[in-house]
């Protein structure tokens, strides 16, 4: 995983992860875990269960040491993911706030492309916005405004999420540490300026084989997806 990024989770006091119960050994450990399961769509059981105490900072430390190892194998970051960003899945979990995960280079699936099913474990589709940004972000203290600023344009999306942990058997700490059930992402290939989507009013209608399967609007993401947007760049 890397000294510095282990330590800098050590001393993380700003966003309530709490505090790590799992040496680094164990985190590299279960990040190895859930890479193989994830290369051979074989799944593992919960977390949660297994490790007294395993909670938030022990799920984002698995979550970056299994990153890690995608990179020394050549993966490269190329994005970010919001998870968990409709109230009322929040109060299923019994949470207040979403999760994130990282996108690779290595997820991206082409438009009109293809994503085979079996190389999963039990994938789903979900219809998405997706931002591209034209100028970095700070870390911290991120407003709307802030955002919507670096905002270069829009694509429709999808996201492929899948969980490596055995039949969905999922809570916060399982999902964060299995890079928030990402798996692959499909995106768009016609730009919208954000001067011309009404985020919290937009429409979504996902169809499959041609049936209307999903129906959504934009203030089911926290409200807004910019609120989203705000937060992920934020944490």
């Amino acid at each position: 995983m890397g000294a510095t990024r282990f330590d800098m989770l050590l001393a993380h006091k700003l966003t309530g992860l709490g505090v790590l119960t799992l040496d680094e050994d164990a985190v590299n450990a279960l990040g190895a875990e859930l890479l193989a399961a994830a290369d051979s769509a074989t799944p593992v059981a919960n977390l949660r269960d297994r490790f007294e105490g395993f909670g938030l900072a022990d799920a984002y430390a698995v979550a970056g040491a299994t990153l890690a190892m995608r990179e020394r194998a050549g993966a490269r970051r190329v994005g970010a993911k919001i998870g968990l960003t409709s109230f009322a899945l929040q109060h299923a979990l019994g949470i207040s706030e979403p999760d994130f995960g990282t996108l690779l280079d290595t997820m991206a699936v082409d438009d009109g492309g293809s994503y085979s099913a079996a190389k999963g474990i039990l994938p789903r589709a979900e219809a998405e916005i997706a931002f591209v940004l034209g100028r970095d972000l700070p870390r911290v203290g991120n407003t709307a405004a802030t955002v919507l600023r670096a905002i270069d344009f829009c694509l429709p999306a999808i996201e492929i999420i899948d969980s490596r942990v055995q039949n969905w058997d999922i809570r916060l700490v399982d999902t964060v540490a299995d890079n928030a059930s990402s798996a692959a992402y499909v995106l768009g290939s016609c730009p919208v300026a954000p001067a011309n989507v009404d985020f919290v009013r937009c429409g979504m209608r996902l169809e499959k084989n041609g049936e209307v399967v999903a129906t959504g609007a934009g203030a089911a993401c926290l409200g807004s997806p910019i609120v989203a947007l705000t937060w992920l760049a934020n944490m």
